[in-house]
């Protein structure tokens, strides 16, 4: 899976991530540092990319009807660097890219 980690996600989940061979991006790599959540979309949309935020207004605009390549939310208190890691190694080996398109997984 390829995942775009929105400014809020530590550099240690792309770390992981890609050790583990995973595509990943994240949002100053990708020069969107104070981009709108709609550019953030847009990009992930453009680059095939699953979104992972922290920011509940990304599940505002999914509910909205926006359209993306998937969301992958959770609280940015709820787990450990380690924690988020496997949640989302989870996410990646049950659901496929195309599964994730305009679908939101809470983690």
């Amino acid at each position: 899976m390829n995942f775009h980690l929105d400014e809020n996600v530590s550099e240690a989940i792309a770390l992981g991530l890609r050790r583990r061979g995973h595509d990943v991006t994240t949002t100053p790599q990708a020069a969107l540092i104070s981009a709108s959540d709609q550019q953030q979309l847009a990009y992930c949309i453009r680059e095939g990319r699953v979104l992972i935020s922290h920011d509940s207004d990304m599940l505002r605009l999914a509910a909205s009807g926006a359209d993306h390549s998937g969301i992958g939310y959770c609280h940015h208190r709820k787990y450990k660097t380690g924690q988020l890691l496997a949640k989302l190694l989870l996410l990646a080996s049950r659901i496929s890219q195309q599964e994730m398109k305009n679908r939101v997984e809470f983690l």
